[in-house]
């Protein structure tokens, strides 16, 4: 479990993030997919992220130190469709500037609201995270939010996307923020992932 967890700097400008001297787990989800409110259940920290009933709080690019061992980044949500495009782009820009250039990037943790069908912007954005070599998990959010029958058929009909386009099935967590459903499951996954990448370098 995580034990500490902070803040340690916001920016518009992947090179001003912290020096790439610590495994990486970045945090990124379509706007109002339950991000903020996942970090504070994985952390265990009731306002470390902001949460808002508003989609598009997050705006920056914002590093955690967890255990002072790995930082966990809390990304700008995508597709949030009351901005304007050049905020849209502005932002889109700022998170593949970061991804792209943050060679302690272990994984993206892409958040899928489990309480929908696929949707087209979530399948885009994996894609696009496929083609630019980027290595990532899935994190249904918000299993607690309808019966567990609807939250399995909907994640199913994702997994089944999925092998439809890489014709496998990526590593996935089912989550809850307010049961802190899956909390375990994934610290336990992050902490094998910093384990490993601290051994090999």
């Amino acid at each position: 479990m995580i034990k500490k967890a902070r803040f340690i700097i916001s920016n518009t400008d992947h090179n001003k993030c912290p020096a790439p001297d610590k495994p990486e787990f970045a945090f990124i989800g379509r706007s109002n997919v339950g991000k903020s409110s996942l970090i504070n259940m994985l952390t265990n920290h009731k306002d470390l992220a902001k949460t808002s009933g508003k989609p598009g709080k997050t705006q920056l690019i914002n590093h955690f130190l967890i255990d002072d061992k790995w930082y966990m980044v809390d990304l700008p949500g995508y597709g949030f469709a009351k901005i304007s495009k050049d905020i849209k782009s502005t932002w889109e820009k700022m998170i593949a500037d970061y991804m792209k250039s943050r060679p302690n990037l272990v994984a993206v943790c892409i958040l899928v609201d489990s309480r929908l069908e696929p949707q087209k912007i979530d399948l885009e954005f994996i894609l696009w995270c496929a083609q630019s070599d980027l290595p990532f998990v899935l994190v249904f959010t918000k299993a607690d939010k309808q019966g567990k029958t609807k939250t399995d058929a909907n994640v199913r009909a994702f997994l089944d996307k999925m092998i439809e386009m890489f014709d496998d099935e990526p590593q996935y967590f089912v989550t809850s923020a307010e049961k802190a459903t899956g909390r375990e499951e994934l610290t336990t996954f992050i902490q094998n992932e910093v384990q490993e990448y601290l051994d090999g370098n």
